[in-house]
């Protein structure tokens, strides 16, 4: 049910997550975010945080806002992203590393390299009893967010099966990984219902495993299709609003973590066996191979189509002209109707800087309505291409 982007045409994005301001330099560390907003401090630097993401989407021209994912904690390569839930719900304890016999295959990687620091750094709870929900308080989260803004905030919380690779079982409830994710699915669903209840419209469920597992078993296995109805269960009685389904290969510190990235295999599963409404593809970082997949459906997807058209593993930042000419791209096999513009992934988590993440975002919404005009369509606003609104404006004639 498309409750955000129904009448948008080419509507602009970003992922989710945005680096933090240098000043927000307090987390939750696992503790309610009701008991963290006593603190004075705490509760001063996060409305403000909130405040200035809010702020630097609506002034980079974006349709549509996220949270910047300021809840999760400013921790190694943005662990908390899979963390948060882990921290807060029955279940679960401790902080351990994963064994190499435990470790998944897709997660290995030689000494020396910057993803064997961050894979052998994490530490991960232990599945020590029946996993249940406790709440995570998105609905709050979303609410101080939406509070700052008249456009749409898009909420994004990480896929429980992603969460389910980094979990040991020390525990006789289970006896295999499944259903500790199946249960993990059902907590998800009662605080994705309660954030529903709470009136947000458009809610992202972030890297389910499909691609991964479709690429390595095949897109019939077993394994896949366990993957799908998990899924299903994680948005099951969410008809009523928009979900979008956040695909990408990996965003510890801006890295990919798999090398086999093609969508081919799962392409199908994700168009048509997931419940959803918006899918969302990284197409900058991997030069657009397989967007024509979406040629043989185009104007009939199933599901609209949103594309990455900056990266958010490069430094340098796109000019609006590089991000028409991929927008352009991708209307070559997806229709206005059925397209929205993204990111490839979020810019935070120990990724870029504020002020890149800032203008590759301004560069999608500047792009974007260069096409827009291409077609006939009404720009939207951006205020920091204005050039009476620049930081500082160059004089005409020199001061005397």
């Amino acid at each position: 049910m498309y409750t955000i982007t129904k009448d948008l045409i080419l509507p602009t994005t970003v992922t989710g997550s945005w680096p933090r301001p240098s000043w927000y330099d307090m987390s939750m560390w696992g503790k309610p975010i009701d008991s963290c907003m006593q603190d004075t401090r705490y509760r001063e630097r996060f409305q403000d945080a909130m405040t200035v993401v809010v702020g630097d989407e609506q002034r980079a021209g974006l349709d549509i806002l996220t949270h910047g994912d300021l809840h999760c904690d400013d921790d190694m390569a943005g662990r908390s992203w899979h963390h948060y839930p882990l921290q807060r719900w029955a279940g679960l304890e401790g902080d351990y590393l994963q064994s190499d016999e435990t470790r998944s295959p897709w997660l290995r990687y030689p000494p020396g390299t910057l993803l064997n620091e961050i894979y052998t750094g994490w530490r991960w709870p232990r599945v020590v009893g029946k996993v249940e929900h406790r709440p995570l308080d998105y609905a709050k989260i979303w609410r101080i967010a939406q509070a700052r803004t008249g456009r749409p905030i898009k909420f994004g919380t990480c896929c429980t099966q992603v969460m389910g690779l980094f979990l040991d079982l020390y525990t006789d409830h289970y006896t295999d990984h499944r259903q500790v994710i199946w249960d993990m699915a059902e907590a998800m669903n009662k605080e994705l219902r309660a954030l529903r209840d709470a009136g947000c419209k458009a809610i992202q469920i972030e890297e389910p495993t499909l691609h991964f597992w479709a690429n390595t078993y095949g897109p019939d296995s077993e394994e896949v299709k366990f993957m799908v109805d998990a899924f299903n269960r994680e948005v099951e009685g969410l008809d009523d609003i928009e979900i979008w389904i956040h695909t990408c290969w990996g965003n510890p510190n801006m890295q990919r973590v798999i090398d086999n990235d093609s969508y081919e295999a799962s392409f199908e599963l994700y168009m048509h066996a997931l419940k959803g409404d918006v899918w969302t593809v990284e197409m900058t970082d991997r030069d657009f191979r397989d967007i024509e997949l979406f040629g043989a459906m185009k104007g009939n997807l199933p599901k609209k189509a949103c594309v990455g058209v900056v990266s958010h593993r490069t430094l340098q930042v796109d000019r609006p002209e590089d991000v028409a000419a991929r927008v352009r791209r991708a209307l070559e096999h997806i229709s206005p109707e059925q397209l929205i513009l993204s990111s490839d992934c979020g810019f935070g988590r120990q990724g870029c800087n504020r002020d890149i993440a800032f203008f590759k975002t301004a560069a999608i919404a500047q792009g974007t309505n260069i096409v827009r005009a291409e077609l006939g369509l009404e720009p939207s606003p951006v205020p920091a291409a204005e050039p009476n609104l620049q930081t500082d404006i160059v004089p005409e004639t020199p001061d005397r």
